[in-house]
């Protein structure tokens, strides 16, 4: 059995005005990896090439060990093993009642545990009688988020999984997706916005900017690695033979009134390199996601541009 749950080789796909790679990624079995960058970065897409909805122009796809063929007799089996909750519901589903949703798909999938469904019914306070079309957004997402969970897939893709749910709604998702994880073997590969939701569930981020992966980071090192350093230009004054711009990984450098504030992503080679140099910094202050993720894209761009 593979280590990697989801492996894209040199994928591209080219539109009019978007390139969407070329992506090499892969994303560990047993671990929940997190997608995240601006709209528009190319994440729906990525996840509709993943399950063979949109072709890629370029690049192979595996995914839970075998390789994405459509037509192959292995297709239907490996689908079986996918769960896969989209950022849209479908609208042409609105006439529906819930209960006959739910008896569509689960003709689909072999391992369907109805009492499994039935104890996400009512965790969620979802009435299975009722129709599609009448439901809130969240209550429709709760139901969506039911049924995909229904039938214990191996691989969970979820696009915006949490859009439209109230925070108590949120809270009991965070920790249906933790228990769901508690087997050991199984994977979510995430896209969201919500800069909580990364922390609280995600092994892995994926920085997706403009069609391009620009890292993949393990979460805890990527926020321990990421730091802010403030300097008294005072002091930086009277070591006038030192270059504070030099500071490994540096990545962004702000005056303020009598400071100096420099980020890099480097945390633990800058500060063996001050203590090196004899500068104290006047104070520390650790990014958050939404912060590393602005000062990439800001990279990107300056890149783009000089491109």
């Amino acid at each position: 059995m593979t280590d990697t749950a989801v492996r894209l080789s040199g994928v591209k796909l080219k539109r009019p005005h978007f390139q969407l790679g070329p992506i090499d990624l892969e994303v560990p079995r047993g671990c929940v990896t997190a997608i995240v960058g601006p709209n528009g970065s190319g994440k729906s897409t990525t996840f509709r090439m993943i399950l063979d909805v949109t072709k890629p122009d370029e690049g192979e796809i595996e995914l839970l060990g075998e390789r994405v063929e459509p037509g192959s007799s292995s297709d239907t089996a490996l689908r079986q093993r996918i769960g896969y909750l989209q950022e849209e519901s479908l609208s042409h589903e609105r006439g529906f009642r819930a209960s006959e949703k739910a008896g569509f798909v689960s003709q689909w999938y072999s391992g369907w545990d109805v009492n499994r469904y039935q104890e996400l019914l009512r965790i969620f306070e979802i009435d299975p009688s009722m129709k599609l079309g009448k439901m809130s957004k969240g209550m429709r997402r709760k139901f969506d988020l039911a049924v995909v969970l229904a039938h214990n897939p191996e691989l969970l893709i979820l696009d915006e999984p949490s859009s439209g749910l109230d925070p108590l709604a949120w809270k009991q998702m965070i920790e249906l997706l933790h228990r769901y994880m508690d087997d050991g073997d199984r994977t979510i590969l995430l896209s969201t916005h919500i800069i909580e939701e990364v922390k609280r569930l995600a092994d892995y981020i994926v920085f997706l900017v403009q069609g391009r992966v620009l890292g993949v980071y393990e979460k805890d090192e990527l926020l321990s690695s990421w730091l802010g350093y403030f300097f008294s230009e005072q002091e930086l004054a009277a070591r006038a033979d030192i270059r504070i711009e030099a500071m490994p990984g540096k990545q962004s450098l702000e005056r303020m009134t009598g400071m100096v504030k420099i980020t890099t992503d480097k945390a633990v080679e800058a500060e063996e390199w001050l203590r090196q140099h004899g500068i104290t910094a006047a104070g520390k202050q650790a990014l958050e996601l939404d912060d590393i993720l602005e000062l990439l894209v800001d990279r990107q761009r300056l890149l783009t541009r000089h491109s």
